[in-house]
């Protein structure tokens, strides 16, 4: 056995531990933002739950895929790059409701959550951030996840403080719309590594 065959094994088992940590983390914070969420009715949560659960699903395969081949890990990125659009499309029904009905959300609840999600996040992020130049899509789509949920976290945060000085829903719809476009261009950067991946061997 080569040791640069011994180096991608023992990386690809530390990703494994690493990406399992992130799978539990989202799973548990997933339920109880998404509670607070649908109290208060708060898009930017609501939106950010969505991601919890969809960072979940995309950790999950992403253990699965390791185990794979480059070219089948391509394909696998692919899907998943799509998977990161899911929370931009539940984003923008709750984003059109909030248009119709700009009622603000429970500013302390909604900063607190933000709080609490960002601190869930960072420790991802930072769990993560030794993996980020992994070969391949799959770590990348798990740090670019991480590292977007993280930024928008602050952004959440800051909308509960607006929101309590102002007392209007537009910080949440305007946070909420941002954690869409975020999704969306973490996607995009996801399927270009995949397709890069895929095509490599051929």
């Amino acid at each position: 056995m080569s040791v640069e065959h011994t180096s991608l094994q023992s990386s690809d088992t530390a990703l494994r531990g690493a990406v399992l940590f992130v799978t539990l983390a989202n799973l548990v914070y997933f339920g109880f933002e998404f509670s607070i969420a649908i109290a208060i009715g708060s898009v930017a949560l609501f939106a950010d739950s969505i991601d919890f659960l969809e960072d979940t699903v995309l950790n999950l395969l992403i253990l699965v895929g390791l185990r794979w081949s480059p070219v089948w890990r391509g394909r696998l990125g692919m899907i998943l790059a799509a998977v990161l659009l899911i929370p931009s499309l539940a984003t923008i029904q709750k984003a059109w409701e909030k248009f119709l009905h700009p009622t603000p959300p429970d500013p302390v609840w909604l900063a607190l959550a933000g709080t609490g999600a960002l601190v869930v996040n960072l420790t991802c992020a930072l769990v993560l951030v030794r993996h980020r130049k992994h070969r391949g899509s799959l770590a990348k789509a798990a740090f670019l996840s991480a590292r977007n949920d993280a930024l928008a976290n602050i952004a959440t945060v800051a909308a509960g403080l607006v929101t309590a000085v102002i007392l209007s829903g537009w910080p949440d719809l305007i946070v909420g719309l941002g954690i869409l476009v975020m999704n969306a261009d973490a996607a995009r950067q996801v399927w270009i590594a995949a397709r890069r991946e895929k095509f490599a061997e051929h």
